[in-house]
């Protein structure tokens, strides 16, 4: 047998709750008046608190040696682009560099198996510092917003677009990334320009 069709009723309206309909309670039987605001009133803002280290919008707590934290694609794009991770840091800020991996970084690679086992002999070498994590659970990115928010003074090496975005909204905290066979760093966010 055929379907039968069904044609959509016009001029339809929906059916509304009356305010005198005994399912509703007491008070929700009123209308809501809107507050009006006092103009005495005092206005309370609630703005983010920044760090006292970034006086006219500029990181104090950055210089040499650098401690750059290390995300786990921003390994795997140095690999791509064969450039040595310490070297190549150095080559880009001409100064003395500590790269940092934290535990969630670490965990992530053991993670992801046996084709990423040179990113994580990599990230062993005795040359990189390991931070210790205190929080659950190894997602890198979270631990990493976290961790530059408490601390200023990092650069955060990464080639994940969706971290950059969540680390340009910090300021003062600078990315490296990889481009062109070498690491490059953004402009610091909030940072006068000269």
């Amino acid at each position: 047998m055929p379907k039968a069709k069904k044609t959509r009723k016009f001029a339809v309206m929906k059916r509304m709750i009356s305010l005198s309909d005994p399912r509703l309670k007491e008070e929700d039987r009123m209308p809501k008046k809107k507050k009006i605001p006092d103009p005495h009133e005092k206005k309370i803002i609630e703005a983010p608190q920044h760090s006292s280290a970034l006086f006219f919008e500029y990181n104090t707590q950055l210089g040499p040696p650098y401690r750059i934290l290390i995300d786990t694609n921003f390994v795997n794009f140095a690999i791509k682009n064969k450039v040595d991770i310490v070297k190549g840091m150095m080559d880009c800020l001409f100064a003395k560099c500590i790269p940092c991996v934290t535990e969630c970084v670490q965990g992530e690679l053991e993670q992801m198996g046996e084709r990423y086992r040179l990113a994580l002999k990599i990230i062993k070498d005795p040359r990189m510092e390991t931070l210790p994590c205190l929080h659950k659970g190894i997602y890198a990115d979270d631990c990493l917003v976290q961790r530059i928010k408490q601390h200023k003074c990092y650069i955060v090496a990464t080639c994940d677009r969706d971290l950059k975005r969540r680390i340009r909204k910090i300021p003062g905290v600078p990315i490296m990334c990889v481009s062109q066979h070498k690491f490059v760093i953004e402009r610091m966010p909030d940072a006068p320009q000269m």
